[in-house]
């Protein structure tokens, strides 16, 4: 099984990257969400790349990727059309599935609109479909979003204050969190957290996901955990407006299905991609 790492330039931006599997094999895209990287797919990867390219890539300002210069740079379409840049530099003309974390749900989606040929279909990991379901909109948030106290309160964060934050990502956190989660959290700037935070939350305002995913016509598998603490977990029913959606809540599973039951959200990946390879994608 074949595995690489590189930077790849896209423009306004430098984007680390990271392949898995044969080279020739149909691929699989996986972007991650809000404060998170490449990593948070790891416990997935190896079931996936047996069968699959698999195509993880840290969106601008995240994990070892290069930040960008303005806040304003940080909106969902941006995001979308650097990791579009990414499969161009690559070679790749066709996904088999994009798959999105979270905020990197609103990531493949938008790549979806701006690249029908490209995307065949696409897989929401605990994304939240509108700003009603969001549920970690408390004043500390609204404080660290925002751009001058933001900032400063960002620079007050401990390692065990990130700790504690990202814990809340897991119904059962893991004991000890992943350095390699705390650590890629901590690499990055205000500017990329809260620019990012802010251009999902835009992206959702203006236009729910569901409404944006029912004019795609893309096959669209999504789940969510019963015990998600950043989105409620009865919002996956709004996905059904989009047709012929399959939507899945996993009993007992947080914010991250990838690290809390790896082999059921690989079972769950696998079983959508082949029956979308099967489609014709």
């Amino acid at each position: 099984m074949g595995q690489h790492t590189q930077q790849v330039d896209v423009g306004d931006a430098t984007l680390h990257v990271r392949t898995d599997g044969a080279a020739d094999a149909p691929v699989l895209l996986l972007v991650h969400g809000l404060g998170a990287s490449t990593a948070w797919w790891n416990p997935v990867v190896p079931c996936l790349a047996d069968a699959y390219r698999v195509v993880r890539v840290d969106l601008a300002g995240h994990g070892r990727s290069q930040g960008l210069d303005t806040p304003g740079a940080y909106g969902i379409p941006g995001h979308a059309e650097r990791v579009g840049t990414v499969l161009d530099r690559l070679g790749v003309q066709r996904v088999a599935v994009a798959v999105g974390h979270s905020t990197g749900g609103y990531v493949v989606s938008d790549l979806a609109r701006q690249r029908p040929e490209t995307v065949s279909a696409l897989a929401l990991i605990s994304t939240g479909p509108s700003p009603e379901a969001d549920t970690s909109g408390g004043a500390l948030s609204r404080l660290l979003f925002a751009r001058v106290p933001g900032a400063l309160l960002w620079r007050a964060f401990t390692e065990a204050i990130v700790r504690k934050s990202l814990s809340t990502a897991f119904a059962r956190p893991a004991a000890p969190l992943p350095d390699a989660l705390v650590e890629d959290t901590r690499r990055m700037t205000h500017r990329a957290l809260a620019g990012t935070a802010r251009g999902s939350l835009a992206h959702i305002r203006e236009r729910t996901l569901p409404d944006r995913l029912a004019e795609l016509g893309k096959p669209l598998l999504v789940f969510f955990g019963a015990q998600d603490a950043r989105w409620h977990a009865s919002s996956a029913e709004d996905y059904r407006a989009v047709p012929g959606a399959r939507v899945v809540v996993l009993p007992d599973i947080g914010h991250t299905p990838m690290y809390e039951d790896p082999q059921m959200t690989c079972d769950l990946l696998l079983e959508f991609a082949g029956a979308a390879l099967r489609l014709g994608g």
